[in-house]
Order: C-alpha cells, then sequence, then structure tokens
C-alpha cells in the first residue's frame, strides 16, 4: 500500500510521536511518502528529525511557480472538481477565524500536493491534527485525489471545532483517529450521529527502546523534570509559583525545563523575582536521547498543564521508569492514576500542585520505582507503538483494500 502522511510541520521538535508512528507503518510492509505543507523553522536538535528533513516534501518550500503552475493546470483539466474545491474553500474560510485568503491558498496548496500524490501513486493520505493541514486534504479529494484520514489530538481542534469545522472534515474523511477515549467523545459532540461509526481510538505510543532505558530512581536526586514547549497552556508558571511554595517549606528541590518557547523569557523572570536562578534549569530544544537522560535524572515527570490532548512524555516517562505529577485535563486521567502511578491535582491550583511535589521529593525511591512499574505496565497494554499501529494500518487497509507492499511484518 501506497500512503502519504501530511502534516502542518514536518518534523519537528514537539512531533516525535509521528516518525515513530511512520515508522513503524513502513516497517509492517507499506510504503509512505512524506508531504508537509510548510519546513521546520531553525536548526532540528534530533538526527532521526534530521534524516526524517531529508526526506519529506514541503510545500511551501516550492518555488511560487511551481505551485502557481500546479493549480493552472488542475483548473484546466478538471474545471468541475477545481470548482467544487473552491466553493468548499470559500465555506471553510467563511466560518473560519483563519479567513478566506489562507483558504485559497490551502487550495492551491491541495492543486500542487493532487500532482504529487497522482505521480507517486498514492492510495490514500493520513493527516495528524484536524487543523490546517486536514482542510488541505479534504480539498485534494474534492479535487479528485484520494481518500484521507486524520488523527485528532487536541487541545487545539477541541478548541474551536465549529471554526475549523470538524464536523464537515470527519463527513468527508474515510475515518478519523482520536487519541484518547477522552478525544473520541468530544469528537462525537460535535459530528453527526451518522458518522460516529467513523471515529476510532488509536493511541500514540512508545516503542520498546524507552522500556531498555529504564533504571532506578536515585534516592539523592531532589529534581523534577517538566518537558515539552514553553507556552501559558503548559501551566509553567505555575510550577515556579510551586517550586517557591516547596523551597519555603524547607524541602530540597530542583526543576529542569527540558525544552523551549515563546514563554521563555517571562518564565526567566519569573524565576529571578523567586529567587530561584540555582534551582531552575532550562535547556532549550534537546533531541531525544537528552530528554531520555533528563527524565532518568529526576525523581518524577511534572506537567502542570491547563489544555491537553494526552502527552507523549508522560508515557515516556513511566516507560523509563518515573512516576508522574499532572492534572485532571483531558485524556491524562486515562493514563495517570492518583496513588497507583503518579498524581493529579487541578489545573491551575499551586497549593495542591505544591502538595504533590513535596510528596514525590520526600518519597522513598523504592515507593517511587513501584509507581513507576506500574505505570510502565498501563503504557505496554495501552500504548506501544507496535500495538496501536497495528491498529491503524488495519483501517488504512481497510479503506484503500491493500495489503503491504514489502516483507517487513
Amino acid at each position: 500500500m501506497r500512503l502519504a502522511y501530511l502534516t502542518t510541520t514536518y518534523p519537528a521538535v514537539s512531533h516525535t510521536f509521528i516518525r515513530r508512528e511512520l515508522l513503524e507503518v513502513e516497517r509492517r510492509g507499506h510504503r509512505v511518502l512524506r508531504l508537509s505543507i510548510r519546513p521546520t523553522n531553525g536548526a532540528l536538535a534530533d538526527p532521526l528529525d534530521q534524516e526524517e528533513q531529508a526526506k519529506t516534501l514541503h510545500c511551501l518550500a516550492q518555488p511560487f511557480f511551481t505551485l502557481l503552475r500546479a493549480q493552472l493546470r488542475t483548473m484546466l483539466t478538471r474545471p468541475i472538481a477545481f470548482l467544487d474545491a473552491m466553493r468548499l474553500a470559500i465555506r471553510m474560510g467563511w466560518r473560519s477565524h483563519r479567513g478566506l485568503p489562507r483558504h485559497f491558498a490551502y487550495l492551491a496548496e491541495a492543486a500542487y500536493f493532487v500532482q504529487v500524490l497522482r505521480a507517486d501513486g498514492v492510495e490514500h493520505v493520513h493527516v495528524h491534527f484536524g487543523t490546517n493541514s486536514a482542510a488541505v486534504a479534504r480539498l485534494i479529494h474534492r479535487l479528485g485525489g484520494p481518500t484521507y484520514s486524520f488523527t485528532v489530538h487536541g487541545p487545539d481542534e477541541l478548541d474551536a471545532p465549529q471554526s475549523l469545522d470538524i464536523r464537515g472534515k470527519v463527513r468527508d474523511a474515510a475515518f478519523v483517529v482520536a487519541i484518547s477515549d477522552f478525544g473520541a467523545a468530544q469528537l462525537r459532540r460535535w459530528v453527526s450521529l451518522e458518522d460516529w461509526h467513523k471515529i476510532h481510538v488509536v493511541r500514540c505510543g512508545v516503542g520498546d527502546e524507552f522500556f531498555d532505558g529504564t533504571c532506578p530512581v536515585d534516592s539523592s536526586s531532589d529534581t523534577l523534570v517538566c518537558v515539552g514547549r514553553l507556552s501559558p497552556q503548559k501551566g509553567q508558571l505555575l510550577l515556579i509559583d510551586a517550586l517557591a511554595e516547596v523551597v519555603r517549606g524547607g524541602t530540597s528541590a530542583r526543576l529542569v525545563f527540558a525544552g523551549d518557547g515563546e514563554l521563555r523569557p517571562v518564565i526567566e523572570n519569573r524565576v529571578r523575582e523567586a529567587g530561584l536562578c540555582d534551582r531552575v534549569t532550562i535547556t532549550g530544544w534537546i533531541g531525544e536521547a537528552e530528554v531520555r537522560r533528563q527524565i532518568r535524572a529526576a525523581r518524577a515527570l511534572v506537567l502542570a498543564s491547563f489544555a491537553e490532548g494526552l502527552p507523549m512524555v508522560i508515557m515516556e516517562a513511566f516507560a523509563l521508569g518515573r512516576p508522574v505529577i499532572s492534572t485532571y485535563v483531558a485524556g491524562i486521567p486515562e493514563l495517570v492514576r492518583p496513588g497507583e502511578n503518579g498524581w493529579l491535582v487541578p489545573a491551575g491550583n499551586v497549593g495542591e500542585l505544591a502538595a504533590a511535589m513535596r510528596e514525590v521529593l520526600r518519597a522513598p525511591a523504592p515507593k517511587l520505582d513501584a509507581m513507576a512499574r506500574a505505570g510502565g505496565a498501563r503504557v505496554r497494554s495501552r500504548h506501544l507503538t507496535s500495538t496501536e499501529v497495528a491498529r491503524l494500518v488495519d483501517l488504512f487497509e481497510q479503506t484503500t483494500g491493500s495489503a503491504p507492499t514489502g516483507s517487513g511484518q
């Protein structure tokens, strides 16, 4: 089976789960064409991402006249389909906060991708995120291109389902994937009852390489690690406030932010104001191997998110042998079980966040190890890459009626 994966930006530091999924699909004998609307801004820290960058065709990296020629050719050779797709672009743009001009750009991108997909013999397009890349896939299909499906992660799609026309995208899709039961339930709120059968849960996964890196908690460590983009919805500012409360109470504590983002200057200023410069480290963007090292060096992972889908880093932390502190948000409670493998606190509650951090820092290492083992077992049963990709590939094969083209299974 010849597939294409279409994303808005690929590869990206926060999209390692797409890379794992894509590579596992290929390992199972299917060929995958990597398509992205735009290239990644800035350098990629991970060598595996650098390899993927070289394999990916980026639409907006093409010369302007290449895109214009593709659109003119589509208009001339498939005028009825082009008019139908233009009407759809206008309908989507009219209701979208992104506006009509952006959707006309999506139509031009779709016209270019249609030619690429035909030349490559692609049978089906899969999209990650139900945002602009899903809009482009929908327009590709209207222009006579292959069927499409998409994975909804949240929170972006679920925050603006009407503006993004999630209902229409699901209606035109062969199927749609949610990464959690919560996500699937939210999709059912917005789509037609007739399309409920298209919704499937396929969870993001981690591979055996994470479980191979498990090591016991260092009883002398007083470090907690937060992995992810530095952004308001991740709640990192409240982590600084909670850390200050823990330190004032006499508990030794350090915090590592493994990541970067637009909130970094604000976080650095809050750290200075709180007098915690010697207790907080911001690594900047780091590769997957360094992320694993930072997790293994900590007593636990801590996430104070206000909005999420289901963070990959929680699965990674459990697989690497670390318990998790997080919030009662979206799909997180499906994986983190209070008292069993971690702590959950109400999003935005600094006092409860500080109390959970204090518990982790004071808990004996064997207790943390036992909780992490429970979390790891849950990840193995629900979030193993090979198992979840098998579910996804089955959906691809049902859609296309195809079997693997190689011997990788």
